[in-house]
């Protein structure tokens, strides 16, 4: 095999990314747009040592759960990955992701995971779209010299032109249709990333009880601003219209800086009987309904009787901490991000809920000077919704230090999670429950509740923690295609 050769490959499976995985001779090839069932005619881009990559050229046979993509630009696109697969086909798969995840690097038996693992958690008939309330939109040229926003294609920085995505939950064609044209009239220039000039990065665009336009700029000032900004207010539900300023040479969209140009810097918005205060930088869930889902599961694990203490140790701006403070005795929660740790307050305040506390720092660091300070507080349920990286090793022997009753483990990527509950499992914990969540529909992201129950004797069926320690920076460092 070399590159450019052009071969036969019957798909069997899907990686990580959404990719359709088919072999020659054993040796695996990742395809973008190609689905376990298709039989392909792909040629091949880049061949690694264990594993290659190649290009659909052609779909000699379609899989029986192929569709027809509702969106037009989906295959250049690199957010519907799933945009062209049978909705329960994807949802199949997810659960199937899930599971090896926690067999293969969890080190869990088959048996007993299938056993433990309920039903996942879909999207509403008909709701695998429409569902995001956050949308980031970079702006810059197409090849013929005008300025469009877009969507990034999958694994590039080239801008698919595309001002009303099927995943966002508000059309957002009359935001971009205001702000080009303001920055046409007035000869705006788009930001370049590779000279680092030009103005305009983003438009980020937040929906809830009204709408968020956040432009994100490379200076201080747009011309004749105040215009643009009265423009977007004549928009129907318009509360907020901000200026982030980034100059910094980054992939990072948001930088520190935040003026406001019209209304307010934050909007409200409302999950279940909850409401949250969201700025232009608050972590917010981008699907609500399915978030609400997510929540209410971890509700469930976490058995609360109105007594229990909670410590939730990835809060955010609050959510999953007031959820558990409504059924809790007392929630303290921890965040490494000051602001959000702000948000919190307010979105207690905001609640009448005054049975949770906030503290601003690392959870491995907070954790145990909290208890080291109120020795009469013992937790009985520790909840982590960890970033995709997953749980901070020091912060996993910080848990088992604490010895909750129990431990709701959010996550959203099943690697990690499989890693970090082999670890938990070996500090005398029983893997009780775990369920799978489709909170990005068409996406190859899957959510993940699990419930883990304090025993008194694990040692006759688990390993030492050291030992376990290993596959944590085996994990972390290694290739993703060897998890």
């Amino acid at each position: 095999m070399k590159k450019n050769d052009v071969v036969k490959l019957n798909i069997t499976d899907v990686g990580n990314s959404g990719e359709g995985i088919g072999k020659l001779d054993g040796f695996p090839v990742f395809v973008k747009g190609a689905l376990p069932g298709d039989i392909a005619r792909v040629r091949l881009t880049k061949l690694k040592k264990s594993y290659g990559y190649g290009r659909l050229e052609e779909i000699i046979t379609p899989s029986p759960d192929r569709i027809k993509s509702p969106c037009p630009v989906s295959e250049k696109c690199g957010g519907c990955v799933f945009g062209a697969w049978s909705y329960d086909r994807e949802l199949e798969w997810k659960n199937e992701k899930v599971k090896n995840a926690l067999i293969r690097i969890g080190g869990f038996e088959r048996a007993f995971i299938e056993e433990i693992m309920e039903e996942p958690i879909g999207a509403d008939s008909g709701k695998e779209y429409s569902y995001r309330n956050k949308t980031q939109l970079p702006v810059g040229r197409a090849k013929d010299g005008r300025i469009i926003t877009g969507f990034y294609a999958g694994r590039t920085h080239a801008i698919i032109e595309n001002n009303a995505c099927l995943l966002t939950e508000r059309d957002n064609s009359d935001i971009v249709r205001i702000v080009i044209n303001h920055m046409e009239k007035y000869g705006i220039d788009s930001y370049d990333e590779n000279t680092g000039q030009g103005l305009v990065r983003h438009i980020l665009v937040r929906t809830g009880e009204g709408v968020m336009v956040c432009l994100i700029i490379n200076g201080n000032k747009i011309p004749l601003e105040d215009e643009l900004a009265d423009e977007l207010w004549s928009i129907s539900g318009m509360a907020s219209v901000l200026i982030n300023t980034n100059t910094a040479n980054t992939n990072v969209i948001l930088g520190e800086k935040i003026r406001v140009l019209k209304g307010v810097d934050y909007i409200t918005d409302t999950m279940g009987e909850l409401s949250f205060r969201i700025g232009a930088k608050s972590f917010y869930q981008v699907n609500r309904t399915q978030a609400l889902k997510v929540y209410e599961k971890a509700l469930d694990y976490a058995q609360l009787s109105g007594r229990e203490t909670v410590f939730d140790l990835y809060c955010g701006i609050g959510t999953i901490s007031l959820f558990m403070a409504r059924r809790a005795g007392f929630v303290y929660g921890v965040e490494i991000v000051p602001e959000a740790i702000e948000n919190a307050k307010s979105n207690a305040a905001l609640n009448n809920i005054n049975n949770a506390e906030f503290f601003a720092g690392t959870a491995e660091e907070v954790l145990p000077e909290l208890l080291a300070s109120h020795p009469d507080i013992h937790p009985d349920v520790i909840v982590v919704d960890p970033p995709r990286k997953g749980c901070d090793e020091k912060l996993l022997h910080t848990m088992l230090s604490a010895a909750p009753d129990r431990i709701v483990y959010v996550s959203c990527d099943p690697a990690t999670l499989a890693r970090d509950l082999k670890i938990l499992s070996a500090g005398g914990y029983e893997l009780r429950n775990v369920t799978a969540a489709d909170q990005f529909g068409r996406s190859g992201h899957v959510e993940v509740v699990s419930l883990l129950q304090r025993v008194s004797n694990t040692r006759e069926r688990t390993i030492t923690l050291d030992v376990e320690m290993e596959d944590y920076h085996r994990i972390v460092n290694g290739d993703d295609h060897n998890k």
